[in-house]
This record gives structure tokens, C-alpha cells and sequence, in this order.
């Protein structure tokens, strides 16, 4: 193996790390703080990346301003949907077991429900369109220019989205309600608003995530779910409620994909669940889990 294959493999595992490091981190706020393991999330990323397929092949959008179009979009249906449907279930569960336990449920009639409308709508078969596809040199590994960007905003929106937890007096209220809701309420905190904000902000990250993932690779309305399976495995590996780990594990994971890849390409999903089975074995809380 040569310095350009250790190169290639290196940059295409950080590349589609990103990705899988935006949509982990949307997963881990949804359960980190809203409580809820939601299955579905995987939808959202193709609902990001359908609609900013269909504003540039329609319309002429260009994918990038899609990112501000399409992202308050789904932020908006992820914040109702915590303030109507979860909340109701919050309200009428006698537990948090018993509420996670339904909330999981929902969210799988949820997946369903998306995913119908979704080939309804769009068909099961691939969908894909062209945007700076021309190729950029690094080190001799040939990459395309959309990809390379790619890698940019990904980084970029998940160091911002981090700054704004860190930072912030909304982000240091969402720790204080990850940490014990119960003393955050008592300190003044609208718990309610701040759980529904979480899910939004989850649903948010993955539609982004959604929007730079269309302008690299094609996609299909029956994406979601392996999207899915990968953002749990990240979430595991980064260790439960550490966006910072998520962030971490998602790169890490896509660079062991590609590794993987590279001598079997048919074995890459095995090696996810090897590593998630061993986390669990070995490190069930993860790099940066508590």
C-alpha cells in the first residue's frame, strides 16, 4: 500500500466521517437530552436530501443555499413534532423508561410513515444530480471538488453547533436540562421549550447533513434507516450524550469504513456492528462518554 492509497483512504474516510459526525450528533441531542431513541432520525437526512435535489433540478437553487432553506424547514417539523407527539406521549407515560419505551415505538411509525410518503412521492429508485464535480489533486489522490466542500461545512456546522452549546445561555440551559431537568426547571429553565428545541436542533443537524450528502452521492427514499443504525453506532463509539464524541466518532468510524472498504467492500457494514458489539463488551461508554 502506497503513500497515495494510505491518502486516499484517509481523506475519503474523513469525508464521509463528517456526514456520519453531523447526523451522530443530531441523534445524541434527541436522546441525550429529549430522552428519545429515535429510529426515524435516518428519514431526515433524505427529506434534506430530496429537497435540495428537487429545488436544484427544478428550480436552480444551488445546493449550498439550500443549507438555509432547507434546514429551518426540518428544524421546524422536529420541534413540532417533540411539542405534539412526544410531549402528549411525556404527559401520559407514568415513567421515563415507560416514555422511552413509547416514544421508540412512535418513532418507528414514524420512519414508516416518511418513508411511504417518500417513494410515493419520489419513487425507490436513485436519484442524483451534477454539482462541482471537477476533480482536485491532493498528495496524487484524486478527489472531487463537492466533496472536498462537503468536508468543509461539515466541519464548519459542527464546530458552530458546538461553540453554541459551549457558549451560549440557550446552550448552557440545554446541558443544565441534559444534566437534571428537575434543578434546571428550579432555576428557571422552560423545559418543555428546551426538550422540543433539542429534537429540532437534532432533526436540524441530520437535514444538513442530508443537503451536503446529495451533492456527493446519489440517493433513494429508502435511505434512511442505515443512515440510521450508523448514527447509533457513532453515538455508542462517541460515547451516549457527548456531542463532542460524536463528532469524534463519526470521522473515526468513516475512516474504519473505508479502511474496510478498501480490501472488501462487502464487509464494510459487518465492521460496524463488530465495533459496536465490542463497545458494548468492552467500553460501553464510549471515548468521551461518562
Amino acid at each position: 500500500m502506497n503513500l497515495v492509497t494510505v491518502l486516499d483512504i484517509f481523506i475519503g474516510g474523513v469525508l464521509i466521517g463528517g456526514i456520519y459526525a453531523l447526523i451522530a450528533m443530531g441523534l445524541s441531542l434527541q436522546y441525550g437530552v429529549s430522552r428519545v431513541l429515535n429510529v426515524s432520525h435516518g428519514e431526515f437526512i433524505m427529506l434534506g436530501a430530496f429537497a435540495t435535489w428537487v429545488l436544484y433540478t427544478s428550480l436552480g437553487i444551488n445546493p449550498l443555499i439550500s443549507l438555509v432553506i432547507v434546514g429551518p424547514i426540518i428544524f421546524v417539523i422536529g420541534y413540532l413534532l417533540h411539542r405534539t407527539l412526544f410531549r402528549s406521549l411525556f404527559k401520559s407515560s407514568p415513567s421515563l423508561p415507560a416514555f422511552e419505551g413509547s416514544s421508540l415505538l412512535a418513532t418507528f411509525g414514524i420512519l414508516y410513515i416518511i418513508q411511504n410518503i417518500a417513494i410515493i412521492t419520489w419513487g425507490s429508485s436513485s436519484k442524483g444530480y451534477t454539482f462541482l464535480a471537477s476533480p482536485v489533486n491532493l498528495g496524487g489522490a484524486i478527489f472531487s471538488a463537492n466533496r472536498l466542500l462537503t468536508l468543509g461545512f461539515a466541519i464548519g456546522i459542527g464546530v458552530a453547533f458546538y461553540v453554541f452549546l459551549a457558549r451560549t445561555r440557550m446552550g448552557k440551559a440545554i446541558r443544565a436540562a441534559a444534566q437534571d431537568p428537575d434543578a434546571a426547571g428550579l432555576m428557571g429553565v422552560n423545559i418543555n421549550q428546551v426538550l422540543a428545541l433539542c429534537f429540532g436542533l437534532g432533526t436540524l443537524l441530520t437535514g444538513l447533513a442530508g443537503v451536503l450528502y446529495s451533492m456527493c452521492f446519489s440517493i433513494q427514499a429508502t435511505m434512511g434507516l442505515g443512515f440510521t443504525i450508523i448514527a447509533i453506532i457513532v453515538v455508542v463509539l462517541g460515547g451516549l450524550g457527548s456531542i463532542p464524541g460524536s463528532f469524534l466518532g463519526g470521522f473515526i468510524l468513516g475512516i474504519i469504513g473505508q479502511i474496510v472498504t478498501y480490501f472488501e467492500p462487502s464487509l464494510s457494514l459487518a465492521a460496524y456492528y463488530i465495533i459496536f458489539i465490542l463497545l458494548l463488551l468492552v467500553k460501553p461508554t464510549g471515548i468521551l462518554g461518562k
